[in-house]
């Protein structure tokens, strides 16, 4: 037979929601992907006894077996959902946007559990002539990166157990909307009510990245050599932003503090209608961050930027670490 040779361009992963936490599920979206791996892992005990030889081992036996990878990709209005829900852990709720009729809100906060939601990873494989379900899919941590001349991205560590084979899936791409960085809006303020309320100050940004971690562990047993679950312990936000220095009190005055500040990073397509008179949007909470680092190169042909590294903590006044709000027309996951 003939080697089977190929690119990865004709290789789709599809997701789907678990309604039963290991149970797999047909993907609800196929999204594209600039960067993907799925690979098999496994663990051995090895035989190291002494047998009267000079050689190390002889045997290894299979202890543990699953999957892991990552998936990176363009921010997309609705299949992107799922990756949220996926790293939040919930649906806080999906409501109907103000003034329509078929755009949501879909809300995600951080759930206070071991067990965020469980994804199925899909990959439709025509190189191998092999189709894969890898059930029980985590994401245990997303790195959002906003910058110029590029697409907002983000890329996502994921585990789950071993593939199962599947029958040859037939793919079916959703159309979504997607976000370039004219869209952003940075907002910052001493209370995170003052954004609520429409307030707060905007500061132009030459680049932001923010990584979500769910410190993910798996749950070895006896009796299996898959893991029973995989939990996520606590959780943190941390990010970098980048902007031109033009005066102290955009990042310093509040470093120097230092003063936790709420931020906002809100990302509106302009250029999409939906619905009535809505844009495909993605809005970003921190009502409490502290920042960590400030550096201020200067170099005497360019211009003079200030690189910010921060911290987001749990505001016990609004009760709230992060939020996601993701508004398009999915009415829930």
């Amino acid at each position: 037979m003939a080697a089977q040779k190929g690119i990865g361009r004709l290789v789709q992963v599809g997701l789907g929601k678990e309604s039963v936490r290991g149970t797999a599920v047909a993907a609800t979206y196929w999204t594209p992907w600039n960067d993907l791996t799925i690979d098999e892992k496994k663990e051995f005990a090895v035989d190291a006894q002494s047998y009267g030889l000079i050689e190390d081992s002889t045997n290894l036996t299979q202890t543990k077996k699953w999957a892991q990878g990552s998936i990176a990709g363009n921010v997309l209005d609705q299949s992107f959902g799922l990756i949220l829900y996926g790293m939040f852990g919930t649906l806080t709720s999906h409501s109907t946007h103000a003034g329509e009729t078929v755009v949501y809100d879909n809300i995600f906060n951080i759930g206070e559990s071991a067990q965020h939601q469980s994804l199925t990873f899909n990959l439709h494989d025509p190189l191998s002539a092999q189709d894969y379900q890898y059930a029980n899919g985590v994401i245990e941590k997303l790195e959002l990166n906003m910058a110029l001349k590029q697409f907002i991205n983000y890329t996502a560590s994921l585990k789950a157990l071993s593939g199962a084979t599947h029958s040859a899936f037939t793919p079916s791409t959703t159309t979504e909307n997607r976000f370039v960085p004219q869209y952003l809006t940075a907002k910052f303020a001493n209370a995170y009510s003052t954004i609520t309320g429409g307030g707060g100050t905007t500061v132009a940004l030459k680049s932001a990245k923010v990584t979500f971690s769910a410190n993910v562990e798996d749950q070895e047993v006896l009796g299996s050599l898959s893991p029973a679950d995989f939990l996520n312990k606590e959780f943190s936000v941390e990010g970098t932003l980048e902007a031109i220095w033009q005066n102290e009190s955009d990042f310093k005055t509040a470093f120097m503090g230092p003063t936790p500040q709420a931020m906002r990073l809100d990302i509106k397509n302009t250029d999409v209608t939906i619905g009535s008179a809505t844009n495909p949007e993605l809005i970003l909470d921190f009502p409490k961050v502290t920042f960590q680092e400030l550096g201020r190169p200067f170099k005497v042909k360019d211009l003079v930027y200030q690189t910010i590294k921060f911290k987001a903590v749990y505001s016990i006044g609004d009760t709230l670490m992060a939020k996601a709000t993701l508004t398009n027309t999915v009415n829930g996951y």
